[in-house]
């Protein structure tokens, strides 16, 4: 075959779709073959699957740093977890297993821009005791 006046040495197609699947499986061989990676029963594939998801942040103010001597972080949370997964995620991130976990629905407040009215999303707090003599480092980039 001729390119631009030049002859250029002839391959059977079979041949280099034949080196396309070996290259191919090489790559992709232990998936292909459904060798993927068993995971056990109540394993998450990503360390802290929805962790973070549930809780969103820590909260910081003055009153929350007051609770901090009766051993007690306080969360903004998802609105709709509850308690024992509130529970399970602070184990899953922080390894510690907390006593108590208190929730709080907060009402968003009416926040007005001009003469636009509107509403802030309602929202959910979580106060979670952890056991005498533990704590989490939560506080720190603050």
């Amino acid at each position: 075959m001729a390119l631009f006046g030049k002859k250029t040495p002839s391959t059977s197609s079979g041949q280099v779709k034949k080196e396309a699947a070996k290259s191919m499986k090489e790559l992709y061989g232990a998936a292909a073959a459904g060798q993927a990676k068993e995971v056990k029963k109540g394993e998450t594939r990503a360390a802290y699957g929805n962790a973070y998801k549930i809780l969103a942040k820590p909260l910081v103010t003055e009153k929350v740093s007051n609770l901090g001597a009766l051993n007690k972080y306080v969360f903004a949370v998802a609105p709709k977890t509850n308690k024992i997964e509130v529970a399970k995620a602070v184990k899953e991130i922080y390894g510690v297993k907390p006593v108590r976990v208190n929730m709080i629905k907060m009402a968003g407040k009416q926040a007005r821009y001009g003469r636009i009215i509107g509403r802030r999303k309602d929202w959910k707090k979580a106060i979670i005791t952890l056991p005498s003599g533990q704590s989490i480092k939560i506080y720190e980039g603050v």
